[in-house]
């Protein structure tokens, strides 16, 4: 007779067809090909996040074992199912549901929500939750970002985070192959799962939270047309503008997936935009601005309408906006957004700038709240606007909501013009007249990435900022304390500063190096108010390039120069690593 037990030594790690790719936290989250996701993968990170969590004191954000726990997914296809073209891999949603079971807890299917109200469901009831999403990145990515009961996960959490995972490896790598939940792909043995029945109540609660705030003012008489592509809000967001008041056009709608980057808004993308803009116009007549998210909609994306054609504001103008209607007292944002901040009347109410991700925006608003401040909020470059504190306007009050939100920039920046008489555009350009770019080189090794950062970075980590003047080289620390007996690095400094200028070129309009940030990336300013930073993407293979100038076209122009092909600035600094 055949015998058909497994020999002791047939683990699960010993039957894998495939040479596991190990998930990484991002700026926000974990993400990575789909090819690579495997249900493995994601349950060994998943499975690591929550028994973490149930470590830590409920008052610090941990979850008690038998509680409920949230989860919510975007409309990506690898999202709720398998994707063949994707070598079958997908169902992350089913991952996370048979994860939150396995860790001793009671999922509850949210369902397709966006980000931010999944978290604010959770928060508010004092659970943790997942968001399977990838984002804004390719259709060919996914993720998932966890939050604790009061939170995001932070930065500290990380490493104690890492061992688990490392740990939990260990252990279902070496479970006997014959009782692993797992095939040799990488999949679950029992193939395709139902996921439980969906729960409304945070698609409600969401909605209520911003009708409730903004109910008693109307946004009758306007007419916004809502880009729905694929993001997971695209019915939420016309709701609620439509029980507010507005007449809304809903148009371009996709049931293929569209990864849309609220931060590297380039031409085609707005040309898109205006082509929309135009044939909405021509059966309907004028339209006051086109609003849109990104596809798990925690950023918003925002357009006037100005003679006919459409005009985008950054998300980081937006949030300027959008803290000056809330009357905030001390406001956070990351080194990448636009200096524009730093001349206007929010100036003084500024915190120390942070590195690039929401995680380290909300360690900058804890600590403002700490400080005693009353209204604190944060935004990101990408349009993303956080919240520390409850927010009190016209007798109504706003509870907190510490993660990227979509829905409170584009609300708060509508009636800010309604409230003032002025068209989105005639409100914008009441701003400090400071423009920001971005863009992106696309499937650029994070590893080559990060050897342009080393290139031009000082070796010394204590150095933050260098500044360049008549009286000789200044370095500063994180602080912005002068550093001593630095003559080394000062030369140094020189030296990368004479490097950086053969790519920066007068004959490009770029004027005289008078500092470098390297708080986040290389970021270097101009003495003809210039401002080019480099930083590798969080989340992606892909280098990216921020600029700030004088004028749009300015801006413009430095982020052309920067993504060139073949022979861009990032392509020639790209070279000159390469010997």
């Amino acid at each position: 007779m055949k015998n058909n037990i497994a020999p002791t030594s047939e683990t699960l790690q010993s039957k894998l067809s495939f040479q596991p790719q190990e998930l990484k936290f991002g700026t926000s989250g974990r993400r990575g090909e789909v090819i690579h996701l495997t249900q493995l993968e994601v349950y060994i990170n998943a499975l690591a996040e929550l028994e973490y969590l149930q470590s830590l004191p409920t008052k610090e954000g941990g979850i008690v074992k038998g509680d409920e726990f949230f989860y919510g997914y975007d409309l990506r296809p690898s999202s709720s199912r398998y994707v063949p073209e994707q070598q079958g891999r997908g169902e992350l949603a089913q991952t996370i549901e048979q994860v939150i079971r396995d860790a001793g807890l009671k999922p509850v299917n949210l369902g397709q929500i966006p980000t931010p109200a999944l978290a604010y469901y959770a928060f508010t009831h004092g659970k943790g939750s997942i968001m399977i999403t990838g984002s804004h990145i390719p259709f060919d990515r996914n993720g998932y970002k966890t939050n604790t009961s009061i939170g995001e996960l932070l930065k500290e959490h990380e490493s104690p985070i890492q061992e688990k995972v490392d740990e939990i490896r260990r252990r279902l790598n070496s479970q006997p192959f014959n009782t692993s939940l797992f095939d040799e792909n990488g999949r679950f043995k029992s193939g395709h799962q139902e996921l439980m029945p969906q729960n409304n109540a945070a698609y409600q609660a969401y909605i209520s939270r911003y009708v409730d705030f903004f109910g008693d003012l109307s946004l009758q008489g306007l007419r916004v047309a809502v880009y729905q592509h694929s993001a997971v809000g695209r019915d939420l967001l016309k709701e609620i503008l439509s029980k507010l008041g507005a007449e809304v056009v809903a148009v371009g709608r996709s049931e293929t997936f569209i990864p849309i980057d609220t931060e590297n808004m380039d031409e085609v993308q707005i040309q898109s935009i205006q082509a929309l803009h135009d044939e909405t116009f021509a059966h309907f007549g004028r339209i006051d601005a086109i609003i849109s998210t990104d596809g798990d909609s925690d950023r918003p994306m925002i357009l006037g309408v100005e003679a006919g054609k459409v005009r985008f504001f950054g998300g980081d103008l937006v949030g300027m906006v959008t803290a000056e209607f809330l009357g905030a007292d001390a406001v956070v944002v990351p080194i990448s957004c636009n200096d524009a901040i730093d001349i206007s009347g929010l100036q003084p109410k500024l915190a120390p700038k942070t590195r690039i991700g929401s995680p380290f925006v909300v360690a900058g608003m804890e600590k403002s709240v700490a400080s005693g401040k009353q209204a604190v909020c944060g935004f990101e470059a990408n349009g993303g606007f956080l919240t520390a504190s409850t927010i009190i306007r016209n007798g109504k009050s706003l509870t907190a909501l510490p993660t990227r939100d979509a829905l409170l920039p584009i609300l708060a920046v509508l009636y800010a013009a309604r409230e003032k008489g002025l068209s989105l555009c005639q409100l914008f350009n009441q701003l400090p007249a400071r423009y920001s770019r971005s863009a992106l080189l696309k499937a650029f090794p994070r590893s080559r990435s990060q050897q342009i950062i080393k290139r031009f970075s000082l070796a010394d980590e204590r150095v933050m900022d260098v500044r360049f003047g008549l009286g000789g080289i200044e370095l500063l620390d994180e602080n912005n304390f002068p550093l001593t007996n630095v003559d080394a690095l000062a030369q140094a400094a020189e030296n990368i500063s004479a490097e950086l200028k053969s790519f920066f070129t007068p004959d490009m309009g770029f004027g005289f190096i008078n500092r470098i940030n390297y708080l986040d990336g290389v970021r270097i300013y101009f003495d003809n108010g210039d401002v080019a930073h480099i930083r590798p993407s969080g989340n992606a293979d892909e280098l990216r390039i921020y600029a700030v100038a004088n004028t749009v076209d300015r801006a413009e122009t430095i982020v052309k120069f920067a993504i060139a092909e073949p022979d861009g600035i990032l392509r020639c600094m790209e070279r000159l690593i390469d010997g």
